[in-house]
């Protein structure tokens, strides 16, 4: 009865110490990347960007793209800014366009709202694809060798010797220029990366002592690569995921800029872009706050993915 005692109140300690120190290592984690204002900065862009394409549908009205204003068409009213181009046109009545309107009279500002759930989404479906089809055939590849793992190489080189863009254009010339098309038209180049990238992870961890350990009591295979292998091997890939989202945008967005939009009219930022290429001197802020918001997006992913790699680096860590 007492050795049961004893060993129960032991079990309670081991608990209580092992959420202690999750609880320790979330702080500390934390604590790390708020004295990193990088960090910061990235995951501020990101939270911010993923919140106002959250509610964009409510901020702005979703079919204003749908409207077109001949009336205002390149206007500008926004009295903290001034182009120096004389021949601007102001815009009619008491309303304040911020960003001004564009070659359809549309308020630039609502349009840039609403292009962004567009882009986000495209991104996340296009590297959460990538990342799944990555990890199962670099998993599998790295684990079981051999043939297998020479065929799937292979295949893989095959994409990777093909530049994104062009690869892209092609599909899109060949089939059509529907959104699901332009998403696989850039998945089709991405999922290689992921391949390489588990498959050296994996190649890595599965040489260490506790994999010989889990088959000698009896494991199997597919329990050690994806409960143990897998899940040890995983951050490196995260990293690469986060600063994927940034390039995906970047990439899709260079595809609408050349022209495969669905509709001249749909709120990209691509695509909004293109439509100021021919006003650059008469209506500047068609190609600057697009682009800009491109970038800081882009930017965002990137240092919030960089803060991750800083964050698991356990030499940073100490």
């Amino acid at each position: 009865m007492l050795e049961s005692d004893k060993e129960e109140k032991s079990s309670r300690s081991s608990s209580s110490a092992s959420t202690g120190g999750r609880w320790s290592e979330i702080r500390f984690t934390l604590h790390f990347a708020m004295r990193n204002p990088l960090i910061m900065a990235g995951a501020i862009i990101v939270v911010v960007s993923v919140v106002l394409a959250a509610f964009s549908g409510i901020i702005v009205n979703p079919h204003a793209w749908k409207t077109v204003n001949y009336g205002i068409k390149l206007c500008w009213n926004n009295s903290l800014i001034n182009w120096h181009i004389s021949n601007i046109f102001t815009c009619p009545g008491k309303t304040v366009y911020p960003l001004g309107t564009d070659n359809y009279g549309r308020n630039l500002l609502q349009m840039i709202i609403l292009a962004l759930p567009t882009d986000l989404e495209i991104a996340f479906t296009i590297v959460i694809s990538a990342f799944a089809i990555g990890v199962v055939l670099g998993s599998f590849a790295a684990y079981s060798g051999g043939v297998t793992d020479e065929a799937i190489l292979r295949i893989t080189d095959v994409f990777f010797a093909i530049p994104v863009l062009i690869l892209a254009i092609v599909v899109l010339a060949t089939i059509g220029r529907t959104l699901e098309i332009l998403e696989f038209s850039v998945l089709i180049t991405w999922w290689p990366i992921y391949v390489r990238l588990v498959r050296s992870q994996v190649l890595s961890e599965k040489q260490k002592p506790y994999v010989e350990a889990l088959r000698s009591v009896g494991a199997g295979n597919f329990r050690i690569l994806f409960f143990h292998v897998l899940p040890n091997s995983i951050y490196p890939v995260l990293v690469q995921f986060t600063l994927d989202i940034g390039g995906v945008i970047l990439v899709f967005s260079s595809l609408m800029f050349l022209g495969f939009s669905p509709s001249p009219l749909f709120p990209e930022l691509g695509n909004l872009v293109s439509n100021g290429i021919n006003n650059v001197f008469t209506a500047p802020w068609l190609i600057i706050f697009p682009g800009l918001t491109i970038l800081i997006i882009a930017l965002g992913f990137n240092l919030l993915g960089d803060g991750i790699r800083d964050i698991l680096d356990p030499r940073l860590r100490r």
